[in-house]
């Protein structure tokens, strides 16, 4: 049976708040706005908010439980530290799954590769900060 501590999952998901807060904000949100076309809503209620960020949240617990559950199996099969199976496993989940994923549809939705780099870097903060998160404490 695969074990998970359910809080790091919890923390993990917690973290990509931080880090969206942080990319889509000083670091990189007006070049992410024009990118992206996205104007900010000037109608943007607290109800909005709680709607997409309570979203945002339960796709970050999906992801956590699946780096979770794959840095367990990896960690079984190759016997290194749980810290360094989950930070590989979510590596390679996330070239395999994420970075191809949002390169080919940017590619048919012809977006500027600026955008799909910016959209890609920050996924593999993310992940590489959750799966951190996940492989301090161990199951």
């Amino acid at each position: 049976m695969v074990e998970m501590n359910w809080l790091a999952i919890f923390l993990a998901a917690l973290s990509t708040m931080v880090v969206g807060s942080i990319w889509y904000g000083p670091l990189f949100g007006k070049k992410w706005e024009k990118l992206a076309k996205v104007k900010p809503e000037k109608d943007f209620t607290a109800k909005k908010a709680a709607v997409l960020y309570s979203g945002a949240f339960l796709a970050s617990f999906a992801t956590a439980i699946v780096i979770a559950y794959m840095a367990f199996i990896a960690n079984r099969f190759f016997h290194n530290s749980f810290l360094q199976d989950a930070v590989i496993v979510s590596i390679v989940l996330w070239l395999g799954f994420t970075a191809a994923r949002i390169f080919m549809h940017d590619s048919f939705e012809r977006r500027p590769r600026e955008l799909t780099l910016l959209s890609v870097s920050h996924e593999f903060v993310t992940i590489v900060i959750m799966a951190t998160i996940i492989g301090l404490f161990p199951q």
